[in-house]
């Protein structure tokens, strides 16, 4: 499936039914502010705008809220929106469970997570492709195949030789924390116009 063919294929189906929209991250704590759980703040940063609650969703290991984002009426889409609590790497099953509950296709469900081959703060948007090593994606993708959207929220790459499990399971530094709640608030932005406006509006408008 191409990007174009992608795009057109969620646009149809998310006017009809909902998106799942899944922010990856690490349940606890105690990783509430790590860098690889950029996922789950930004999922949290989208319930507050929905005026929602996240609830355990019944029998799957994930907290949901439903709901709607865009401008009210027809302009508005549906958002299932998840956070997976079987840790990063088990992802696949929980939100699996959970496209399979609410019946989305796989093409209007997009996954917010980390991403160490960019920049801090900068955000790239795209469908399909691989997991460069995520470990939450390469569950998700083996669960239900690759061919659903991204919000790659950019960390950069760990100093020195550090190592990148060590530096993703770290806490976001001071200095970056002076910028975090920016970088997710346009995070979250570029979350709301690809579910309501598409791939390529939201590229072209955040991918920087």
């Amino acid at each position: 499936m191409t990007a174009g063919a992608g795009a057109a294929s969620a646009g149809a189906a998310g006017a009809a039914g909902p998106w799942l929209v899944v922010g990856l991250g690490n349940p606890g704590p105690g990783y509430a502010m790590n860098r690889h759980n950029v996922g789950f703040m930004v999922a949290d940063l989208l319930a507050e705008r929905m005026g929602g609650r996240f609830k355990r969703a019944g029998k799957a290991q994930a907290q949901v809220v439903e709901g709607r984002v865009g401008p009210p009426g027809a302009g508005g889409r549906r958002v299932i929106l998840a956070k997976p609590m079987s840790y990063m790497n088990l992802s696949g099953g929980p939100v699996n469970a959970l496209r399979d509950f609410y019946k989305v296709p796989v093409e209007c469900l997009v996954a917010i997570h980390d991403e160490l081959d960019i920049d801090y703060g900068t955000l790239r948007l795209k469908l399909g492709g691989g997991d460069n090593g995520h470990n939450g994606l390469k569950s998700l993708t083996g669960a239900f195949g690759r061919d659903y959207h991204r919000v790659r929220f950019g960390i950069g790459r760990p100093p020195g030789r550090m190592p990148v499990a060590d530096f993703v399971l770290k806490d976001f530094s001071a200095a970056e924390r002076k910028e975090l709640d920016y970088f997710v608030d346009r995070a979250a932005d570029a979350v709301e116009c690809l579910v309501t406006e598409g791939l390529e509006r939201a590229q072209g408008t955040y991918n920087s």
